[in-house]
């Protein structure tokens, strides 16, 4: 089913009277290609069912791989684009006064439980009964969001036109394996200006940004059904066992467990069906 993209879409959410409204539909690529940049008064819980969707903010573009969701806080200026195909559940949220959801936009990983509680919020009817078994649902996905994990799978983008420069040769070749000081000397920077730039724009060190960046790469391309062999090499990594070695030290586990967890849920659903 397609999202309907309306033009007045947003500014319809945002006079909805109730804390969550659902999309009532399942997006699917088509409806996520070259979103331009908006807002809207409710925050907004984007849930990756399959695929990858990725979320750009002023100084960050955050990767949503499938079974994880993307938090972004009332009055954020974003765009969002989906990787090979995507399917996906859009909530629009107004948090209660007092709750502890996240203060700034993120990524966290989805729970078996919290994503039943998503599954069913997107049949919720769009006027649901607030003091009915619809508002106690909604209740319990506030407390489920406030508890969920995050994960650090956001690449900050920095300010500085040179350090943008040098984003997009990295994004273009990520196979290239110049030296920092040949990739400074790209962007007429030296050594050390380039990594007090980094320090002080992204709050980290050049090979640690270029390694966050090569995650979100393999992350798409994985999800698109990329071999291990095929992603590393793509990277530039010696071989598959290396490229594994540095997206364990950066994500916790390595890249075929990780993908394997997120994608059982959506596997056993399809098998039920």
């Amino acid at each position: 089913m397609h999202l309907d993209v309306r033009s007045d879409w947003l500014s319809y959410v945002d006079e909805i009277p109730r804390a969550l409204v659902a999309a009532n539909a399942i997006a699917n690529l088509e409806a996520l290609e070259q979103s331009p940049r908006h807002h809207h008064q409710k925050a907004q819980l984007l849930f990756t069912v399959r695929g990858v969707i990725n979320c750009e903010v002023e100084d960050a573009v955050w990767i949503v791989p499938p079974q994880c969701a993307v938090w972004i806080p009332g009055g954020l200026p974003h765009t969002v684009f989906g990787s090979g195909e995507v399917e996906c559940i859009s909530l629009f949220i107004e948090p209660p006064e007092a709750s502890d959801l996240p203060a700034g936009c993120c990524t966290i990983t989805v729970s078996g439980f919290f994503r039943h509680l998503l599954m069913r919020a997107n049949d919720l009817p769009e006027l649901y009964d607030v003091d009915g078994p619809d508002g106690r649902i909604v209740s319990v996905i506030f407390d489920e969001l406030a508890a969920a994990p995050v994960e650090d799978l956001r690449l900050p983008i920095p300010s500085d036109p040179r350090l943008k420069k040098l984003t997009d040769l990295l994004i273009a070749a990520p196979a290239d394996r110049a030296t920092v000081a040949e990739w400074a000397a790209r962007i007429a920077l030296s050594e050390r200006s380039l990594s007090r730039l980094l320090a002080e724009e992204v709050g980290m060190s050049f090979g640690r940004w270029r390694r966050q960046l090569h995650v979100i790469l393999a992350l798409r391309h994985l999800s698109a059904g990329q071999t291990v062999q095929a992603v590393a090499m793509d990277l530039g990594y010696e071989s598959a066992s290396s490229f594994v070695t540095m997206f364990r030290k950066m994500v916790g586990k390595p890249p075929s467990r990780y993908l394997l967890e997120r994608l059982r849920p959506a596997l056993q659903d399809q098998g039920r069906h």
